[in-house]
C-alpha cells in the first residue's frame, strides 16, 4: 500500500493538471517536495491515552469517564458495583448504562483490586474522584484508597494524576462560604480530616514526586458544561461537575498544564457563565 505522502503527492499532481486549479510549475514542485519528504508520523493519529478513573459511579468521576470516552481515550474504572456505572446526570438526562473499556469490581482500599486497574492497561493518567457516605465507605477511605493508588502508579510507572477534593480542604478553608464552614466544623469534620490527609499524601507524602493536580471545586451542580473555568482566590461559588471533570482530563493530557504540582493553593474553581 502506498505511503500517505505518496497518495497525497499523486492527488496534488492530478490537481495541478486541472485547469480550474492551475499552479505554476515551481509551486507544483514545492508542494510535491513537501509531501514526499514529510515523515510518516505526520499522518499518524494522536496516541490514544489510557485513563484510570476512581469514583466513576459518582458525579465528577462519572463525568470524567464519560468525557474521556468521548475524547477517544481508553477508560478503566474501579467500582464496587458494576451496575452503577451509568451516564452522568445533567439536569433531567442521564442514568443510562454506560459502557467503558474495562471495569474492575472491587474496593479502592484493597491494593490488589487497585493494581488490577493498572495491569495490562498501559495507564497514562489517573482521575481520583472518590466519595460516598462515611457509614458505607469508612472514615479513612479517601486517604487509604489514595495511598493504594499512589502505590500502583509508582509500580506501573504512571506519573500524572488529578485529585478532586473540596473547597475548604487544606489552605482553602477561609474560601468556603459561611454556612459550609459550619458544616465543616461539625457534621463534616471527619470527612474533612480524611480529605486533608488525602491531600497530604501528595503535598508531603509518598505522592509528592508524582505530577499531581489537586482540584478543590466549590458547590457542584448538574448543569451542562459551559467550558469556562476560573481559578480564584476569593470565596468559592458553584461549578458544574462536567466542567470539573473536563479540567481534570485536561490536566492529564496537556503536557505543559499550568497547575501541575501547584495544588491550586489558596485557589478554588468557579464556573463563570458566558456573557
Amino acid at each position: 500500500e502506498k505511503h500517505p505522502a505518496q497518495r497525497f503527492a499523486a492527488a496534488v499532481s492530478s490537481l495541478c493538471l486541472t485547469p480550474r486549479y492551475h499552479l505554476t510549475m515551481l509551486g507544483r514542485a514545492l508542494i510535491l517536495a513537501l509531501a514526499l519528504v514529510a515523515p510518516a508520523q505526520a499522518w499518524a493519529p494522536a496516541p490514544r491515552m489510557s485513563i484510570a478513573v476512581f469514583g466513576a459511579t459518582g458525579g465528577v468521576g462519572g463525568e470524567a469517564a464519560s468525557q474521556a470516552m468521548a475524547r477517544g481515550e481508553k477508560v478503566t474504572a474501579l467500582v464496587r458495583d458494576k451496575s452503577r456505572v451509568t451516564t452522568p446526570m445533567r439536569g433531567e438526562a442521564g442514568g443510562a448504562p454506560m459502557t467503558l473499556d474495562n471495569v474492575v469490581e472491587g474496593t479502592v482500599t484493597s491494593q490488589a483490586d487497585v493494581d488490577k486497574v493498572f495491569e495490562g492497561q498501559d495507564v497514562t493518567g489517573v482521575v481520583i474522584a472518590l466519595g460516598g457516605k462515611t457509614k458505607d465507605v469508612g472514615e479513612t477511605m479517601l486517604t487509604d484508597g489514595s495511598a493504594c493508588i499512589i502505590n500502583a502508579m509508582k509500580k506501573y510507572g504512571v506519573k500524572r494524576v488529578s485529585v478532586v477534593t473540596s473547597i475548604g480542604a487544606g489552605d482553602s478553608e477561609n474560601q468556603a462560604p459561611f454556612f459550609f464552614k459550619m458544616l465543616m466544623y461539625t457534621v463534616m469534620k471527619g470527612i474533612f480530616t480524611d480529605k486533608n490527609n488525602q491531600e497530604g499524601l501528595f503535598l508531603k507524602g509518598p505522592g509528592s514526586d508524582l505530577e499531581y493536580c489537586i482540584v478543590r471545586p466549590g458547590g457542584l451542580t448538574l448543569d451542562p458544561p459551559n467550558g469556562i473555568i476560573n481559578v480564584i482566590d476569593g470565596e468559592a461559588g458553584s461549578i458544574t461537575r462536567a466542567d470539573v471533570a473536563s479540567f481534570c482530563l485536561d490536566a492529564l493530557d496537556t503536557p505543559d498544564f499550568p497547575y501541575i504540582k501547584k495544588v491550586l493553593r489558596r485557589a478554588v474553581m468557579r464556573c463563570t457563565a458566558p456573557n
